[in-house]
């Protein structure tokens, strides 16, 4: 008798152990994935556009997948830290990135990395674009784009700032620069910010900047003279022309983007794909991305893949043509 309570407390705890591990999770998330929290690492601080965004994206992606969607920054080495942490993790769709494509597209190009581009990823969507222009003071004598190129090829070694070394804007810059023929003197700054300091403190004429230096071009303090990395003309922006607009060929534009590691199972990738469309398609995230200027501009996992392609080998090329070599940063 007393044997055969045992047994029976023995199976009983058996099958209640069961019920925890296997048929509880599965009850509270669903059945199917996700039946967990999901983390994502975000590849820059807390505060910026990048930041803000995914953190938006990720209350209102909560809504369609059902779990809770718990960002992490993950800043250092201008988006690689975060890239190269993802990498470690199981592709099962429980740890994805929100990161900017520099990493993926231009970096690989410049430094040794534990990954190999955005070929050890597996994208999931693509939601907004940074966007890069060349600004100057509200009181600058260069009145539009044309007054300044004719002003700096009569005068080689004007000084202008950017963001950093061989980042989008400052090779947008290089590229502009040689289709119109101009000598500009490179001063690099570590963000937009100390950029946007040194250009009111006259440290530097103009500088190209890579949030456009928005906030100050809105309060009248600076003013915007050419807007790079955009197919058309910024709707917010009509009277400010395009690359295209003065003749020349444009860099394409880097793009905030959700992604995890490669070999995620097509399943959670297109539930993800949708969960993620159907989020930043919300009136609450749009509203976020218009407060910070953010263009929206949703690409699917099939494009996204596409426009990594294009914006490898863009960038890739720029590089060369400036004579970078890896281990130059």
């Amino acid at each position: 008798m007393k044997m055969d309570k045992r047994i029976f407390l023995t199976v009983f705890f058996q099958v209640l152990l069961f019920l925890i591990f296997v048929l509880l999770p599965g009850m509270i998330y669903g059945g199917e994935y996700p039946m967990k929290p999901i983390s994502i690492y975000c590849s820059y601080d807390a505060g910026g556009s990048t930041d803000l965004t995914a953190r938006a994206l990720a209350r209102e992606g909560e809504k369609f997948l059902g779990v809770p969607l718990v960002v992490e920054n993950k800043a250092g080495g201008g988006g690689t830290v975060c890239c190269s942490l993802l990498t470690s993790k199981k592709p099962d769709g429980y740890t994805l990135g929100v990161i900017g494509t520099s990493p993926l597209t231009t970096n690989p190009h410049i430094m040794q990395l534990s990954y190999n581009g955005f070929k050890d990823f597996a994208p999931i969507i693509g939601y907004s674009a940074y966007i890069s222009g060349l600004v100057v003071l509200k009181d600058s004598p260069y009145k539009n784009i044309y007054d300044f190129i004719e002003h700096a090829k009569k005068h080689p070694g004007i000084a202008y700032g950017s963001t950093g070394m061989y980042g989008q804007s400052h090779l947008s810059m290089v590229n502009f620069m040689k289709c119109k023929g101009l000598e500009l003197k490179h001063v690099p700054f570590k963000g937009g910010a100390p950029a946007s300091i040194a250009l009111m403190g006259n440290h530097v004429d103009l500088i190209t900047s890579g949030d456009r230096s928005i906030q100050y071009v809105k309060k009248g303090v600076m003013r915007l003279l050419l807007n790079f990395n955009l197919e058309a003309r910024d709707p917010q922006y009509p009277d400010v022309p395009i690359v295209r607009d003065i003749g020349c060929n444009d860099l394409p534009c880097t793009r905030m983007i959700v992604l995890g590691p490669k070999g995620i199972p097509d399943t959670v990738s297109h539930k993800l794909e949708d969960a993620f469309k159907k989020a930043s398609e919300t009136d609450t995230f749009q509203k976020v991305l218009k407060g910070l200027d953010c263009p929206y501009a949703f690409v699917g996992r099939t494009q996204l893949e596409e426009a990594l392609v294009k914006e490898d080998e863009a960038y890739r090329n720029a590089l060369r043509e400036m004579g970078v070599k890896k281990g130059e940063k």
